[in-house]
């Protein structure tokens, strides 16, 4: 029987309970209600903006957004957000899934931080980046129905989120700070890591070995 939370049903297939309980056992409860929460709310952007992104998709998605920010981190030093698209394209593949599914997923992941350009693209990718700017930054509280948002947090629950996600997210780049240039992570890094600094594009472009 299909689990339902806020009147919104998490699909019962194979890949999603194996996802689950990989997630469960290999991250910690803070990335787990995290994910949980972020399809959660993903679904209700779908709903408004009239949407049916593929359920087991997004949840695909949501379950292994975040998994970069833990180690293992991969063998090539790359951005977080890539490096858990990487993790659920594996996931993908060796269940048998197409290339335009598993693609699909890992762009969800890879562009779930990225202002601006999810939105312009499908449904998956689209409601997996809101669903995260729900539970990160409180998008859509104004609208979202209070019950439904008990409800969900009552079985995922927030507890002391952002100042433990904030210290997730700080462990998860700062021994790989270069790969912060140019994205959100690296507001992350220069408030907490004392010394960081980022290069500017200003600096990288006047400060390169072309002639002026």
């Amino acid at each position: 029987m299909s689990q339902v939370i806020a009147g919104l049903e998490v699909p019962e297939t194979a890949a999603v309970a194996e996802a689950t309980q990989l997630i469960q056992e290999t991250t910690n409860p803070l990335i787990y209600h995290h994910s949980r929460r972020v399809f959660f709310f993903s679904l209700i952007h779908a709903q408004k903006l009239g949407v049916e992104p593929d359920p087991e998709l997004l949840y695909l998605a949501a379950m292994f957004h975040d998994t970069g920010l833990l180690k293992p981190f991969s063998e090539v030093e790359q951005r977080f957000e890539v490096d858990g698209a990487d993790h659920a394209r594996k996931f993908l593949l060796e269940r048998g899934f197409s290339t335009a599914a598993t693609d699909t997923v890992w762009a969800a992941i890879a562009l779930h931080t990225t202002p601006g350009i999810p939105s312009k693209m499908g449904a998956e990718i689209a409601t997996t980046n809101l669903g995260v700017l729900t539970d990160v930054l409180g998008v859509g509280l104004d609208w979202i129905d209070q019950d439904q948002i008990k409800e969900i947090v009552g079985v995922h629950p927030r507890e002391d989120f952002k100042s433990e996600f904030l210290k997730a997210y700080v462990d998860g780049n700062k021994d790989r700070p270069d790969t912060t240039h140019g994205t959100v992570n690296a507001d992350v890094l220069e408030h907490f890591v004392p010394g960081f600094r980022r290069p500017t594009t200003v600096e990288l472009m006047l400060g390169n070995p072309w002639p002026n």
